[in-house]
């Protein structure tokens, strides 16, 4: 075997397209190149799948590998392709099972070491494999948690290139190394904020009310300490549980974001920037790889600018 394939996910945003990965083994002078608009951080995944084969005991072929990422014209960034490159070219030799390799989605970024390495954006990945007809996963251990969250798909999270290469049939000692992990991320839980507790302000709580009922915008004005941001984080706690479909969308864009997700929260989020926030920060963006800002991350749920009446949320 000479050509060997298998999957991976491009993200554009929250829209995820299947990238085939494929490798070629020819025999010229030895050499390793990815095509297919690969961006400066994947086309170093050269020298991390190259050293990441070699301390896992399964060294790459000494000959020319291409690996090409199909289709050509999605531009591709991001280190979440090691995995699917490093697999791919190891089975050119024809060291796995071939349908398992062709079959399965690989998301992740490869250590030296050979251990694999969380990164951003796992859950929407998943959700774009799943609907495409994808049935099996490979991701870091680290993000196993999330991308568990997308039913109907088989998850396998691995702590080292070396597991994922013998569960596709690859003959290779078992390597006992620490997963990495994950960094833990701190997010507000609002459903922990009751309404009730706000004592007084009946006109206000009763705006709350009707906003919440109807979907309705609010403006609050009053001097500092008059309570405005006490009864806006409450809103979200009235507001109704969003459902399975809401829920997966809110942990998609905090995923995306590169907070660690591991459950699905089905209360609304609520953000309030900070008044000094660019435009940048509220409406996201970013070179290539896209950040949502607060007012994507808001979705399905609050979204409080406060001091906007003091004409600071300006470009």
């Amino acid at each position: 075997m000479t050509v060997a394939r298998t999957l991976s996910v491009a993200l554009v945003g929250l829209d995820g397209e299947l990238v085939e990965v494929e490798a070629d083994l020819s025999n010229q002078i030895p050499d390793f190149k990815i095509i297919g608009l690969p961006d400066k951080a994947l086309g170093e995944a050269v020298q991390r799948v190259f050293n990441a084969c070699a301390n896992s005991e399964l060294p790459l072929p000494r000959r020319r590998l291409t690996v090409n990422l199909s289709p050509a014209s999605l531009p591709k960034q991001g280190s979440g392709f090691d995995i699917a490159i490093a697999i791919a070219s190891l089975a050119t030799e024809g060291r796995m099972d071939a349908e398992s390799v062709a079959s399965t989605v690989h998301i992740g970024e490869l250590g030296l070491d050979g251990r694999l390495r969380p990164v951003p954006g796992v859950l929407p990945a998943v959700l774009a494999a799943a609907r495409s007809g994808i049935r099996r996963v490979v991701v870091p251990f680290g993000n196993i948690d999330e991308a568990r969250l997308v039913s109907g798909v088989e998850v396998l999270g691995a702590v080292c290139l070396a597991d994922v290469a013998r569960w596709h049939g690859a003959d290779v000692e078992e390597r006992l190394l620490d997963p990495v992990l994950s960094t833990p991320s701190v997010t507000e839980v609002a459903a922990a904020l009751d309404l009730a507790d706000v004592i007084g302000q009946v006109d206000a709580v009763e705006a709350m009310i009707v906003a919440a009922a109807g979907g309705h915008h609010v403006i609050m004005s009053g001097p500092p300490g008059a309570g405005k941001t006490m009864l806006a984080r409450r809103l979200p706690g009235i507001l109704p549980p969003l459902d399975d479909a809401q829920a997966l969308a809110v942990a998609s864009i905090r995923s995306l974001s590169g907070e660690q997700v591991g459950a699905l929260v089905h209360t609304p989020p609520f953000e309030a920037p900070h008044h000094s926030a660019s435009a940048a920060a509220l409406v996201g963006g970013g070179s290539r790889m896209i950040r949502p800002g607060a007012i994507a991350r808001a979705s399905e749920g609050v979204l409080f600018l406060d001091e906007l009446g003091d004409g600071k949320y300006t470009s």
